[in-house]
């Protein structure tokens, strides 16, 4: 068997006479290869499906995780930014200011229709007294009520009880601009109808009462109503600084401090912080701020 093996390759070798058989056989032998080869190369593609599967949703898990703390970097940056915004604004407003100025940040805020306060981080041992005022890039804010060692209660001027002389800034024109206990909405008072105020004019603070350096922005005429047999017009004014929303202020150290009687009674000067505040100087300065 061995010598005709050895003997039918070397006739095919130098005649080439089995390549005809060979070919018959590859070609029945075909089908059977690929059906032996069938199984495995399934396999591998299902092997390669589940592992591309698998490495898809790491991937995926993987991007979301890092979207997420991409997210909350932006949102914090964001954040970063406004605040950066704000002091850059305080700042700003304490350069052009000719008094001194500090910033304060707001500890506690209380909006009750009645009163109208928020609690500031500097008090008795920066320097705070009672009656400064409290002013923010927009506008004025309020004026402070009382002082502690380290804190300080500041009236907002929508407080029902604040009452601040105002002008103008168009054509002049004093007035009291009252709180009205929302903190989007002031009042203009006594302002006979044939005075020159309308919608749209900015109001200043005027200087008078001692408190209040002049030429501050304090708010801006929304609506001027004259009712029919009334003695004054209905004014509506919308402040500039936000309220509600300021996150940090500015204590004004004006160039002469107002003394005790000024502080003890601010209405004597046509400029209140009483709980009814009148501009004919009815009303009482709280118990909180008799002692600057």
């Amino acid at each position: 068997m061995i010598l005709l093996g050895v003997a039918l390759m070397a006739l095919d070798h130098r005649l080439n006479e089995l390549q005809t058989v060979r070919n018959a056989l590859s070609t029945v032998a075909y089908p059977l290869q690929v059906a032996v080869d069938a199984p495995i190369r399934a396999g591998s593609r299902l092997l390669e499906s589940f592992t591309s599967r698998e490495d898809l949703i790491t991937e995926n898990r993987i991007l979301r995780e890092e979207n997420a703390e991409l997210r909350a970097r932006q949102l914090r940056f964001d954040a970063l930014q406004m605040e950066n915004d704000r002091l850059r604004a305080l700042l700003n407003t304490a350069e052009r200011a000719q008094e001194r100025v500090e910033i304060a940040k707001l500890l506690a805020v209380d909006l009750d229709p009645f009163r109208q306060q928020i609690v500031l981080s500097k008090g008795n041992r920066h320097g705070v007294y009672p009656g400064q005022p409290v002013i923010h890039p927009d506008g004025v804010i309020g004026q402070v009520l009382s002082t502690q060692m380290v804190s300080s209660t500041a009236l907002l001027i929508s407080d029902p009880g604040h009452a601040l002389p105002v002008l103008s800034a168009r054509t002049g024109l004093r007035g009291i601009v009252v709180g009205t206990g929302n903190p989007r909405r002031l009042e203009m008072r006594h302002v006979p109808p044939q005075e020159d105020i309308e919608e749209g004019d900015l109001l200043l603070t005027s200087g008078l009462g001692g408190r209040f350096p002049p030429d501050y922005p304090v708010a801006r005429v929304i609506s001027v109503e004259r009712q029919p047999g009334q003695p004054f017009l209905d004014i509506q004014a919308e402040p500039l600084a936000a309220l509600d929303r300021s996150r940090e202020v500015l204590l004004l150290w004006t160039r002469e401090r107002p003394d005790a009687d000024t502080d003890a009674h601010p209405e004597e000067e046509g400029e209140t912080t009483g709980r009814e505040a009148e501009p004919e100087g009815e009303a009482d300065m709280p118990e909180a701020a008799d002692n600057p």
